[in-house]
């Protein structure tokens, strides 16, 4: 008999014994179910209502709202007759309570109404005896055949547990061996079973192999030259610049697309140590340095500008490590990179053509806007006429909204200059308390409507710094203005300017109610915005200040707790 059939039969059998096993006890635990949930829901339902009665029969003379109770729980009584003779009483019971509500102070009645609650809870508690007895006889049946079926799923997984595996380990066994031989390529090996069943037919085949193995020994080396060619056509087909490494950095492969945009030939590459070939290659150089001198988690890459094809193109750089679980073995070992150049161009034309657009769009905007805030000065002077209240307050409303579009036609320039990375700076040795005073200046009016006192905290004698003044100031302005807009009134906000190590640090801090910790890393992003906050600005003062400071060697950054307010920072480079 083949084993397949041997254990198609073992196991189906089994399988059918545990099945009726199942059937047995499930049957006997859901009679066991029915039964005690006949007890619980009928009768225990019941005295618990019968007990609710008797306490507010006793509170009948006290308290009109006992009746109450007392219907309540006869109502709900009504709809849990299940016993014999319980429907009468319950009858009974409704009669007599309406001659109760005639007449509370009936001791009689009372006597009367407590005997038939209390026949109630007798009828009740035997239907429960009763039940009980009928569950505990099911309990006594269940537990003999579900006894008999375990005895005989039992035996019979017992004796398949004594035969069958001897008669598959033992085939296995001999084969393991006969394959361990075949691994130290012994190939001579040979497996000879006497059974005509499925490991006989497993021993043919086995010898087959070993035959094939023993012919295709010599030969192997060919088919593997013949797929590694297939791989290299693969790769120099690709359309991307790709480069393959080894875990010593050698160079394994280099498609033909990498050669191009280097300048190198295969055999400047190919086998050589990429840190070696870097030492005179620019485009190596920018590949291997990731994998030399890790770059940190929040370190963003950023693209690789070439020359190739004739144009500039940019390429986002890709690192693949390669990992293998050698034979035999659990744990994966490093082998080597591939390092894939994706061609960006396209989206980076895209890019600038919208921050040209930008910027040009801005740019002719700015003399229309100064326009409008000429004619609204000539409007305000008195010797172009006299103008009543409601016409002030358009002017002022104009006045807003043009110095408004104004503030964001000069972020978005400023924008367009951060992505094309044109900031134009004018660094030099700059004073601290100039910048602070212009800053000061230039939005004390703001601070005055809201009545908010500004607080300069100078150091005596603070070494001048390497900046841009106007930028500098602009990024001041920026965190007063902001800070200025979401104080309360008659609050204070304090600007604090001292010396810390080589640099210089500017600071201001307000009153307001502070930023979330979950938006403090987003709140220096283009466009960003804390939830919530009133929305009078475009969301890009803050990224084009980080934008400033940084581009001059500086640090920006944020301190803040709910309810504590908010510190803005930046720190300059001493001259």
């Amino acid at each position: 008999m083949k084993i397949k059939t041997k254990l198609t039969l073992g196991v189906g059998l089994l399988f059918l014994m545990i099945i009726i096993l199942s059937l047995v006890a499930a049957r006997y635990i859901n009679v066991l179910k029915n039964d005690t949930e006949n007890i619980l829901v009928d009768n225990y339902n019941t005295l618990e209502y019968s007990r609710n009665m008797l306490r507010a029969l006793d509170q009948t003379q006290q308290s009109s709202k006992a009746f109450l109770t007392f219907e309540e729980n006869l109502n709900k009584q009504r709809k849990n007759v299940t016993e014999i003779g319980e429907r009468e009483v319950t009858d009974a019971i409704s009669d007599h309570l309406i001659q109760l509500k005639q007449s509370p102070s009936n001791l009689t009645l009372h006597q009367i109404i407590r005997k038939d609650i209390t026949e109630l809870m007798r009828l009740n508690m035997e239907a429960i005896q009763r039940k009980s007895e009928i569950a505990q006889q099911t309990a006594r049946s269940a537990n003999l055949w579900i006894v008999i079926t375990g005895t005989l799923c039992f035996l019979f997984a017992f004796t398949l547990l004594v035969n069958l595996p001897s008669n598959i380990a033992n085939p296995i066994k001999e084969l393991t061996e006969s394959i361990k031989e075949i691994a130290a390529k012994n190939y001579s090996q040979r497996v000879h079973f006497g059974s005509k069943n499925e490991f006989g037919e497993l021993a043919g085949s086995f010898n087959t192999m070993a035959e094939k193995l023993e012919e295709y020994d010599s030969s192997n080396l060919s088919k593997i030259l013949f797929e590694k060619k297939r791989i290299e056509t693969l790769i120099n087909n690709m359309h991307e610049p790709v480069l393959g490494l080894d875990e010593n950095k050698k160079v394994l492969f280099a498609n033909d697309e990498v050669l191009k945009i280097s300048g190198l030939r295969s055999e400047d590459i190919m086998g050589k140590s990429a840190v070696d070939v870097a030492l005179h290659n620019d485009l190596i150089r920018s590949l291997v340095q990731g994998l030399v001198t890790p770059k940190s988690d929040t370190e963003k890459e950023k693209p690789l500008k070439i020359y190739a094809d004739n144009k500039e193109s940019y390429f986002e750089k890709e690192i693949v490590n390669i990992t293998i679980t050698p034979t035999g073995e659990k744990e994966k070992i490093f082998i080597g990179q591939v390092i894939v150049l994706k061609n960006i161009t396209p989206f980076k034309e895209l890019d600038f053509a919208k921050t040209n657009f930008i910027a040009t769009v801005s740019h002719e905007l700015k003399t229309p806007i100064s326009s409008i805030k000429m004619s609204v000065q000539l409007l305000e002077n008195k010797q172009t006429g006299e103008v009543n209240e409601e016409q002030k307050q358009l002017i002022e409303s104009i006045k807003d909204d043009s110095n408004r579009l104004l503030k964001i036609t000069g972020e978005l320039l400023n924008l367009s200059q951060v992505e094309t990375g044109n900031i134009q700076l004018n660094i030099q040795q700059s004073s601290p308390y100039k910048i602070l005073q212009y800053a000061m200046e230039a939005v004390k009016i703001q601070a005055d409507q809201k009545q908010i006192k500004l607080i300069a905290k100078a150091e005596e004698d603070l070494p001048e710094v390497k900046a841009d003044t106007e930028k500098t100031a602009w990024v001041l302005i920026n965190f007063l203005t902001n800070a200025i807009r979401y104080s309360s009134q008659e609050s204070k906000i304090v600007i604090d300017v001292k010396k810390q190590s080589d640099n210089v640090l500017f600071s201001v801090k307000d009153e307001g109610k502070g930023i979330e910790s979950r938006y403090r890393e987003k709140i220096f992003d283009r466009y960003f915005q804390v939830p919530g906050s009133a929305k009078t600005g475009t969301g890009l003062g803050l990224a084009i200040s980080k934008e400033f400071i940084e581009a001059q060697g500086g640090i920006i950054g944020l301190d803040s707790e709910i309810g504590m307010g908010s510190t803005f920072y930046f720190y300059l480079n001493r001259s």
